[in-house]
């Protein structure tokens, strides 16, 4: 079905084989725009994966994909309009801060003034400025991840995805990366962020998507999740156990 103007991502049936292994089974998502969607899963469960898929990064087996309304096939058409920031920072230990996000801003076509004043504001942001001009071989775990999440959202993109943001932050920066997480999604920017931390998705995400074995096998707020059993709310990590194991038991039934 075509994705209505304010749906960000829509997946049917999506599939990724590698060899005889199916890392995902036919994924179905629909994620309106402005959302926060927490994507939790084992290691293994298919979650980077499917952000790879969705990001242009891997071809599916097979289903389809749109991206803030472009099918994922098309790299070229999907890219303006994403920012992502993978586990592993992408940044160059021989550039500077500062060139390492004027490089990307180039990539990304935007006009020199537009990118200084942007370039700036968020170095303040994330307390980068006083170290922008050292390479970034030098820079802790932390402010690499600072400077590749700076990059990520350099270009203002319409759809978010962030692999473990707050990894390797002391708590001030990660506190300042969830602020701004929950700016970016009022101001209508969509986020998918797949992490092992689960108060940070319980305090962020407006829908949570629980992945397991390749399969999506829970969706919803994180009060409707915390509500999904008899006897009362439980805590979020209590659902995550329940519902992964529930996943491991049927597959090694089949």
């Amino acid at each position: 079905m075509p994705p209505s103007p304010t749906t960000a991502i829509v997946a049917e049936g999506l599939r990724k084989r590698f060899g005889d292994e199916v890392a995902v089974a036919d994924l179905d998502l629909e994620i309106p725009a402005g959302t926060v969607y927490g994507f939790l899963g084992p290691n293994g469960a298919g979650k980077t994966t499917t952000i790879a898929m969705l990001t242009t990064l891997l071809r599916p087996t097979a289903g389809t994909a749109t991206v803030a309304g472009e099918p994922i096939e098309d790299r070229d058409a999907v890219t303006p309009h994403i920012g992502y920031l993978p586990e592993d920072p992408p940044v160059y230990d021989e550039l500077t801060g500062r060139e390492q996000l004027e490089y990307i801003a180039g990539l990304r076509d935007l006009a020199e003034g537009e990118a200084g004043d942007r370039i700036d504001d968020l170095l303040g942001r994330f307390d980068l400025t006083a170290d922008a001009d050292k390479r970034i071989g030098a820079y802790s775990k932390g402010m690499k991840q600072k400077t590749a999440l700076v990059q990520a959202i350099l270009h203002d993109p319409a759809v978010l995805f962030l692999d473990e943001p707050t990894s390797g932050l002391d708590p001030r920066a990660a506190r300042t990366v969830r602020d701004v997480i929950a700016e970016l999604a009022a101001g209508e920017t969509t986020v998918v962020l797949s992490t092992h931390i689960l108060p940070v998705v319980d305090e962020l995400a407006d829908v949570i998507g629980v992945m397991a074995d390749g399969r999506l096998v829970a969706e919803g707020s994180p009060e409707a999740l915390k509500q999904r059993a008899e006897g009362g709310e439980r805590s979020l990590e209590e659902v995550f156990l329940e519902v992964t194991s529930e996943q491991v038991e049927v597959d090694g039934e089949s």
